[in-house]
């Protein structure tokens, strides 16, 4: 089972930043694409930032020029580098994983799509 452990949310205030990590857990021998997905109170959850295990990003455009994804594919961890933060980007965070490959007992098998439980990022006015 593939777990996924997001740290790094919190409290900050109008135009700070916050950097989220998070750390796939398992005998891993790959993943595909690493992202972070966000869900604000009453609303559906968006895709905020993609990376491929290759390094190729994709952003949502509100979050474009203000946030940073990286990953470190020996350490099975994304990041997520958050600048020039607004009250709009308060939401629970959300790690995924896409098309990871991870040994059982059979050898390996890959698991499509993984979420972390999330953290919490409140940003005050």
């Amino acid at each position: 089972q593939v777990q996924l452990l997001e740290s790094g949310g919190g409290l900050v205030q109008a135009g700070g930043s916050l950097r989220l990590s998070c750390t796939a857990s398992g005998t891993i021998f790959s993943i595909n694409a690493m992202g972070w997905y966000r869900q604000a109170p009453g609303k559906q959850r968006e895709l905020v930032a993609t990376v491929t295990s290759g390094g190729t990003t994709g952003y949502a455009d509100f979050v474009k020029g203000r946030f940073t994804i990286s990953r470190d594919n020996a350490k099975n961890t994304v990041y997520l580098e958050m600048n020039r933060l607004t009250p709009e980007d308060t939401a629970v965070y959300y790690c995924n994983a896409k098309g990871v490959r991870i040994a059982d007992s059979r050898g390996f098998r890959v698991d499509a799509d993984n979420w972390g439980r999330g953290t919490q990022v409140t940003v005050s006015s």
